[in-house]
């Protein structure tokens, strides 16, 4: 059984740096093919994909976050980590990492088999 599982800082200054970091279990984020990628949404809002790291540790980055956002992974633990700088407001959101589905150009295309985590949610506030 496939599980992911988000952790992350929850609350977060304006102006500051987060980490998160997708653990996840029943796979490897280095078995062919898979894609690990980080999804948000906003109080009221859709979800957005954010960016990807692939099998072979290629990253993906939404244009709208790519001068922010940093996606790397630790093999040795199975985990892939989103770090965002810069956090305003508007980064408040849930964030979630899933496995599957690819990565065309920029945009993130879901298999509709791929695994999710439950979320963690992060605010920005002074």
């Amino acid at each position: 059984q496939v599980q992911l599982q988000e952790s992350g800082p929850g609350l977060v200054k304006p102006s500051q740096a987060f980490t998160l970091t997708c653990t996840v279990s029943g796979a490897s984020i280095t078995t062919n093919y898979y894609v690990g990628s980080w999804i948000r949404q906003p109080p009221g809002k859709g979800l957005e994909w954010m960016g990807a790291i692939s099998y072979s540790g290629t990253t993906y980055y939404s244009p709208s976050l790519e001068s922010r956002a940093s996606i790397s992974r630790d093999t040795s633990k199975n985990r892939f980590t989103l770090s965002l700088n810069s956090a305003t407001p508007e980064d408040t959101a849930t964030y979630y990492c899933a496995l599957g589905g690819d990565v065309v150009g920029t945009k993130w295309i879901p298999s509709g088999e791929d695994y999710w985590g439950q979320g963690t949610q992060v605010t920005v506030s002074a």
